[in-house]
């Protein structure tokens, strides 16, 4: 029986306050869990749909790629022996603010620990901002297929460039070199010259089949950048998918197991 003296809140060190600073403290213990990499390699898959959609989009409209920047390569070497299009320009903006991410995102990673939760989760919502201003330039500026070369279109590009550059990053971190989600020709080389190719075991070789699934992915983000590209919507169709895609990256990252 509680007497008279007794405090009016019994149970004081439960109320709300005094529950604050530990659910802080077990978010920020949440946060800062390293995550198992197992099974990272679905995530990085996933990223050749987004990769293929922004590309083949890109590609069609503005001329030039936004991830695969072996293509852009070649064509700013055109470029820079004589072309009558702009393209080479654009390729070698892609090419700056892919390099510009690469260093960007690796040193973030080296700066923490790499594969704690926060920081997975930071990389990609750097990401996706960079989708998101792209796209949003693209909206309020009816961004088109043959628009002059100004801001309007360089902007777009190297933000796009940059942050495709973080899905290689997360390769590396994960320790899924293979599947940067930007390169197929390795890709290519690695499943057609393995000797279990037309084997039954295949189906059992995981390296394999991680190869396999990056080409049909990147496939399917092709086809789905493409259906946008012939379409009114155009490129800012292509850019708010990708921003969606890449939400529902972020949204694994903060469910995903630790290790």
């Amino acid at each position: 029986m509680p007497s008279e003296t007794s405090p009016l809140l019994e149970n004081g060190d439960r109320s709300p306050r005094s529950r604050s600073p530990r659910s802080h403290r077990s978010l920020s213990t949440y946060l800062k869990q390293p995550l198992d990499p197992r099974h990272g390699d679905l995530l990085l898959l996933f990223c050749y749909i987004i990769t293929g959609l922004l590309d083949s989009s890109a590609v069609f409209i503005w001329g030039s790629f936004v991830s695969m920047q072996t293509g852009n390569t070649v064509y700013f070497g055109l470029g820079l022996v004589g072309t009558d299009d702009d393209r080479w320009i654009k390729s070698g903006v892609s090419i700056a603010g892919f390099c510009l991410g690469s260093l960007c995102f690796a040193a973030f990673h080296r700066a923490f620990a790499p594969r704690q939760r926060w920081v997975l989760i930071a990389s990609f919502t750097i990401q996706l901002l960079c989708i998101v201003v792209a796209a949003l330039i693209v909206t309020i500026f009816h961004s088109s297929r043959n628009q002059p070369l100004s801001w309007l279109v360089l902007v777009p590009i190297v933000l796009v460039a940059f942050q495709s550059s973080g899905q290689a990053v997360t390769s590396r971190v994960l320790k899924y070199n293979a599947l940067t989600s930007v390169v197929l020709t390795s890709v290519y080389c690695d499943l057609f010259s393995h000797p279990d190719l037309l084997s039954p075991k295949l189906i059992r070789n995981t390296e394999q089949m991680r190869r396999i699934g990056a080409v049909v992915f990147l496939l399917i983000g092709v086809v789905i950048g493409g259906f946008w590209a012939h379409s009114d919507v155009g490129m800012m169709g292509a850019l708010w998918t990708a921003a969606f895609l890449k939400g529902l990256i972020i949204i694994a990252w903060i469910f995903w197991s630790k290790e």
